[in-house]
């Protein structure tokens, strides 16, 4: 079940501010999938000290739940916030409770007017094998190349033009596609995956598929009214 923000006993604390926290949960899921179950993640909120936590990622860490209190560091961070408007320091190294070595980074979430709500925190066990931490940072190279296939560039032309090769690439493949109904699938590959959003795209598939833009304009249409 996810974690709710709770009814704030802090009454500068609002239902807006909770609403406003709950959008970085799914950020807090998010690391901790890229970085590994040896990263714990956590949200505070500034509705209860006492129960502040209303987010946590892989929590066996430092044994905290949801509704464990805040840190001596997490009132010290709030405290230079309000003082100098500083959200974010530099990592730092930690001692968890049990005696395991972290790695953290703490951000102040701040809310309308720049009123501070809560915290962001990130802690590394560095105390894991390393081995086993880099395992998790590794792909699995019996099915690397079953991976996805992003393309990073600078250029929206670029992105269009590896995002059309592919579409080329997959509907080519699929048998169930004929030569009549190649363009479209084509189209229909590129519109699910929302290439159409950039302004340049239509005419660059259009010249690409020695088509019309009407012809695209078209397909999209019957699509969407699907």
């Amino acid at each position: 079940m996810e974690q709710k923000v709770f009814t704030a006993l802090n009454a500068e604390f609002t239902d807006e501010d909770a609403k406003f926290l709950e959008t970085y949960f799914r950020l807090a899921d998010t690391i901790a999938d890229l970085i590994g179950p040896h990263c714990e993640i956590v949200i505070h909120s500034f509705a209860s000290f006492e129960q502040s936590v209303v987010k946590i990622v892989n929590g066996h860490h430092t044994g905290r739940t949801v509704y464990s209190p805040i840190t001596d560091v997490g009132l010290k961070m709030l405290s230079q916030f309000k003082k100098t408007g500083e959200v974010a320091p530099k990592s730092y190294f930690t001692t968890s409770k049990g005696g395991a070595l972290l790695k953290s980074t703490t951000c102040v979430l701040a809310g309308e007017a720049g009123k501070p709500i809560g915290l962001f925190c990130i802690n590394m066990n560095l105390s894991c094998p390393f081995p086993e931490i880099i395992q998790t940072l590794m792909p699995d190279m019996a099915n690397l190349h079953a991976g996805i296939n992003e393309n990073f560039s600078s250029s929206a032309t670029d992105v269009i033009e590896q995002a059309l090769n592919n579409a080329v690439l997959e509907v080519d493949n699929d048998p169930s596609v004929n030569q009549k109904g190649r363009n479209k699938a084509i189209t229909k590959v590129l519109l699910e995956n929302e290439i159409f959003e950039f302004k340049e795209a239509t005419a660059m598939v259009s010249e690409h598929l020695g088509i019309t833009r009407h012809a695209i304009y078209k397909y999209i249409r019957e699509f969407k009214s699907e």
